[in-house]
């Protein structure tokens, strides 16, 4: 009696093994569930250098454009004044960039607005009157920046920075 058992068995066992059918299953998933995939977008930044070397002075502006925000580096070599060297961020609106220069003049880190007007290949920078605010040198009124009298940078090739 035994082997008529183990041979019903077995035929069971057969017969569910070739079964195609899919199972069906109540449970349902959730978001937490699922696993999501992260994805890392390198984004490269379209660059521009430009330079104004007028007798012994020289200064030198690499802008580095990113789709939400803009990066650089930003230095002035003043003959017989301060000189200072920094990076900047901020935001470009048109053909205007308005940032945040963090510079060491003197040994002393410091942070001040800067503008900036670029047009076919030139830089125009952009005064006006300054106040502190927060520690930091910011523009009284962005309207009344001028840029006809502040330095004029011409494009040229990124070399060290």
């Amino acid at each position: 009696m035994k082997y008529p058992l183990l041979v019903l068995f077995l035929a069971a066992m057969i017969i569910a093994s070739c079964n195609n059918e899919p199972k069906k299953s109540t449970e349902t998933t959730t978001a937490e569930d699922t696993v999501k995939t992260v994805e890392n977008k390198i984004m490269i930044p379209v660059s521009s250098c430009y330079s104004s070397t007028t007798g012994k002075d020289t200064v030198t502006l690499k802008v580095e454009i990113f789709p939400n925000v803009v990066t650089g580096k930003l230095s002035y070599k003043l003959y017989e004044k301060d000189s200072s060297k920094g990076e900047f961020d901020g935001q470009l609106h048109g053909d205007t960039l308005l940032a945040d220069y963090t510079f060491m003049s003197e040994g002393k880190l410091s942070t001040r607005q800067v503008i900036f007007l670029i047009k076919n290949n030139i830089v125009a920078e952009g005064y006006g009157n300054m106040e502190e605010k927060n520690g930091k040198m910011v523009f009284k009124n962005i309207k009344e920046v001028s840029f006809e009298k502040g330095l004029s940078l011409k494009k040229v090739e990124c070399g060290e920075y």
